[in-house]
């Protein structure tokens, strides 16, 4: 592809935005188009397509067990190819051509995410290389967008307040988005993007996954349907010591990920415990609901009082066990899935990232300090022309 010229900075035309996330489940690629008009507080944005591109089995292996510089390497590449092909995809999906598109904004993969509170050098990493999509489409790319923020002095992370902010915030309502993917985060939205708290809540389906791997020898990737975590029983003392994990004792902003609920995490408890499958899926996700409702007992509830409703996403929606366990244990909040609000949930974080590639070529700030604790708010990204 011949290489473009720079993207007009100009928030005054619509521009068409191609969103790409790859998520710390490590299951497929999310391929959004949108539109967006304005900026900042005035900023719109509509879904125009959704698709995904589910990643092979060996794949998300040799993702999840990259351990060498040359691996990771040649995952960098291999997934910046993956993610020029999504975009192509649902741009063609949309019944447009990349001539018609201004900026793809991809996340990529996070294959290591190290806040303050694991490392003295907190830092950020992932893969997908943007020079490769860009190369591919021949659309400007923006990318690394948790690396500014972080050079702030913020976590990096979580990413997504600003977009909720923006597209679902409602006058006169406060409103919590749970998402649960691999790791499981809230935004709470009222009107003025200052009062924003966002934070992770803990695991999602990271534990889960990683399990039902274990348990069905490769053959299912999740606890499909939770068929997996209702064959077993919570074991309580096993629940008490997850929950006492130092994660949980850290107050917002905070962020995780696979350095604390990964696969380390996952083997020492199936070598633990290997006879005993079901109870440790029947575990695992009672620790994710039950770190999610304490999340909201000691930083949502007693800071926002009543909440409108808590609108969910992510992968653990499609799982029915954990959402009735979720919605019991959160009752009497109304629990609803973000299409709710006719968003598709699906869409959701891809289309994050367009937004944010948009502000991006407009110049506006779109990392949110009281999400991340970053010292001041800071254009996020990196262009790739």
């Amino acid at each position: 592809m011949s290489p473009r010229p720079l993207p007009r900075a100009d928030p005054s035309r619509p521009r068409l935005c191609v969103g790409l996330l790859s998520g710390t489940s490590v299951d497929a690629v999310e391929a959004v188009l949108c539109k967006v008009e304005g900026t900042g507080a005035q900023v719109q944005l509509t879904l125009l397509a959704h698709l995904s591109q589910p990643f092979p089995p060996e794949f998300i292996q040799r993702v999840l067990g990259v351990h060498d510089a040359r691996t990771l390497c040649e995952l960098n590449f291999e997934l910046g190819e993956r993610f020029a092909e999504a975009a192509q995809a649902v741009i063609a999906h949309a019944g447009l051509s990349p001539g018609d598109v201004d900026v793809i904004g991809s996340h990529g993969q996070t294959v290591a995410h190290l806040p303050s509170s694991l490392s003295s050098t907190p830092s950020t990493l992932q893969l997908g290389e943007s020079s490769v999509i860009a190369e591919r489409t021949g659309i400007p790319v923006v990318s690394d967008f948790r690396t500014r923020d972080m050079a702030a002095g913020g976590q990096g992370a979580p990413l997504v307040p600003y977009f909720d902010w923006a597209v679902f915030r409602k006058p006169g309502a406060v409103r919590a988005f749970q998402n649960i993917g691999g790791i499981a985060n809230v935004s709470v939205v009222g009107e003025r993007l200052d009062d924003v708290l966002a934070f992770d809540t803990g695991p999602g389906n990271m534990v889960l996954d990683g399990l039902a791997r274990r348990m069905t020898g490769g053959r299912l990737q999740c606890d499909l349907d939770g068929q997996l975590s209702r064959q077993g029983t919570v074991l309580p003392a096993l629940l008490a010591e997850l929950l006492a994990h130092p994660f949980f004792a850290l107050p917002p902003p905070r962020s995780a990920g696979r350095e604390g609920f990964g696969e380390a995490l996952v083997s020492s408890l199936w070598e633990r415990y290997p006879e005993r499958p079901g109870d440790l899926m029947a575990t695992a996700l009672a620790f994710t609901v039950e770190a999610t409702a304490r999340a909201y007992e000691a930083y949502v509830l007693p800071r926002f009082g009543a909440l409108e409703a808590v609108y969910v996403s992510g992968g653990g929606i499609r799982n029915p066990h954990l959402m009735g366990r979720l919605t019991a244990r959160l009752a009497p909040l109304p629990v609803r899935t973000l299409d709710a609000l006719g968003f598709p949930e699906g869409a959701k974080e891809a289309a994050c990232f367009a937004l944010l590639a948009a502000e991006h070529l407009a110049g506006t700030p779109a990392n949110v300090p009281s999400a991340t604790g970053a010292r001041r708010q800071v254009v996020l990204g990196k262009l790739t022309p």
